[in-house]
């Protein structure tokens, strides 16, 4: 049975999840808890390594191989690493997580829902987070937050593609339970008090 906490930093590429998962990451652990923090795609060494296929820019992936790598990736992160720090107690902090899926390979591809749906249960083996922060900014801010690495795969797709996907993810998040919407156009330090007032509720159940 899961002992600790799972909670999703979401949202559109440069949003700021990393940004925040730092700061609430030394928050927690100043407040006595451990603290996992992981990435999707990614977190385990297979995982990282279908990363590296799925955002390099010279590859031509079909949406459907695209969602199939996608759900290989949180099956082998979930089996290996949440599921593990989970029932050993610690907190979970995973930057993106089946939301995404939804967002980018639904909303975004086309695919159909109900079809990730399933194969995000069945890679997840059921496990939901216990609170998902979904980051939001209009897409003028895409363009202001420039990474100093190249835009990846993803990154490279057309403001339409992004339009659909931030679209995705606010429905979502209103669909979703324990699910909260932040406002990622303000000063960081007022999204990471947003985010802490968010996680103080949970600790506080």
């Amino acid at each position: 049975m899961k002992k600790g906490l799972f909670i999703v930093l979401e949202g559109p590429d440069r949003t700021g999840k990393s940004t925040q998962s730092g700061p609430l990451v030394e928050y927690l652990r100043g407040l006595g808890r451990n603290v996992v923090l992981t990435r999707e795609p990614g977190g385990t060494k297979l995982a990282e390594a279908v990363r590296s296929v799925i955002l390099n820019p010279r590859q031509r992936i079909c949406p459907l191989a695209e969602l199939l790598l996608y759900e290989a990736s949180r099956a082998q992160h979930v089996q290996e690493k949440i599921l593990p720090a989970l029932k050993a107690g610690c907190i979970v902090i995973s930057e993106r997580f089946t939301m995404s899926t939804a967002a980018y390979q639904g909303y975004g591809r086309g695919l159909d829902l109900k079809t990730i749906d399933r194969l995000n249960k069945i890679a997840t083996a059921g496990l939901e987070p216990d609170l998902t922060v979904v980051l939001d900014m209009p897409e003028s801010f895409f363009g202001k937050r420039r990474r100093r690495e190249a835009p990846d795969r993803l990154e490279r797709e057309n403001a339409k593609f992004r339009a659909r996907v931030r679209r995705g993810y606010r429905e979502l998040a209103r669909k979703t339970r324990r699910a909260v919407l932040a406002d990622a156009a303000l000063p960081p330090d007022e999204v990471q008090s947003a985010i802490r007032r968010a996680v103080d509720k949970l600790l506080c159940r």
